[in-house]
């Protein structure tokens, strides 16, 4: 069986810090992350999405991990073609305007575009560095349609990330449809990118199967939930889900059988809504027989089969 990482996207979402998941002594960021890495060996760092971090965060969360911790971040929404803010920009590189103003890659100077995926470049080194890099989340959005002019973009922002692994994540149904799928699954394999297989609600233009196919290294599976405001709610609403006992069972079965066909899998709990994500990610682990330090340990038996 393949090393099986499991953990949640993000460690200091706001809800989670209000939940009161952290005991009370773990009261600053760096012995928030301390607490996360004393019983997860994964996590996602979803704030590089919305800005970039400082190199020297990043070397802080290096520092402050164990040797054997592991982080996947979510590349910078501009390059996975979101309208991003203005405001989200470095200082430095922010073009005149409203701040709260939103831009695309075409309206940016191509040296500012480049200037910014140096810095991301920059941000990731001292992860990479120490051996604790996962891979680049490159999450696309829902409006992108699979197009032979959408596979060229995909490689384009995936050699930018290079020589670090690189996953990416559809956000519409059209990339594994019956007519596309195999077509997807074979350019993402030969191109060595990992493809993210997902738990979410299905019937939606966003919708995506959950099929689990192994492209590259790491394999990559997010847990979304399967909240009914999917549709039209906002992040809390779509995201407020809790697994049941039966439903991780049958996802830990799924994921075991899945571990053979990779090296390396990682799962994240992205149903961020107060605790619920840590509190399934650490059940799904204990199913899996994970202990925190990433051993393996024997699993307990469930309490229930119902989902």
């Amino acid at each position: 069986m393949s090393d099986i990482r499991v953990g949640t996207s993000s460690w200091a979402d706001r809800l989670l810090l209000a939940s009161k998941w952290y005991p009370r002594e773990a009261n600053s960021p760096a012995g928030r992350l301390a607490y996360y890495a004393s019983r997860f060996d994964l996590v996602e760092v979803d704030t590089s999405y919305y800005a970039l971090p400082t190199p020297e965060t990043t070397t802080a969360w290096a520092d402050r991990t164990p040797p054997t911790f592991t982080f996947d971040v979510k590349a910078f929404s501009l390059f996975t073609g979101h309208p991003t803010a203005i405001s989200a920009l470095p200082r430095d590189l922010r073009p005149a305007g409203d701040p709260d103003s939103r831009v695309r890659r075409r309206d940016l100077p191509e040296a500012t575009y480049d200037e910014l995926w140096a810095r991301f470049r920059t941000v990731l080194e001292p992860i990479a560095t120490t051996g604790k890099l996962g891979v680049v989340l490159l999450q696309f959005p829902p409006w992108l349609r699979y197009s032979e002019a959408a596979k060229r973009r995909i490689v384009e922002v995936a050699e930018r990330c290079r020589p670090y692994r690189v996953a990416v994540e559809f956000r519409h149904g059209s990339w594994l449809d019956p007519d596309n799928a195999r077509y997807t699954v074979g350019f993402l394999a030969r191109n060595d990118l990992s493809m993210v297989s997902v738990d979410m609600p299905q019937g939606h233009a966003s919708s995506v199967p959950p099929v689990l196919i192994a492209t590259a290294d790491p394999a990559v599976v997010r847990f979304h939930g399967h909240s009914p405001a999917w549709g039209g709610g906002d992040k809390q609403e779509k995201f407020r889900y809790a697994y049941s006992e039966g439903e991780l069972a049958r996802w830990a079965d799924r994921l075991r059988e899945f571990a053979r066909e990779t090296d390396e899998l990682h799962v994240l709990m992205n149903n961020c809504c107060g605790d619920q994500a840590p509190r399934d990610a650490a059940r799904l682990a204990e199913l899996l027989g994970r202990r925190p330090d990433g051993r393996y340990a024997k699993p307990r038996p469930l309490v229930s089969s119902h989902s």
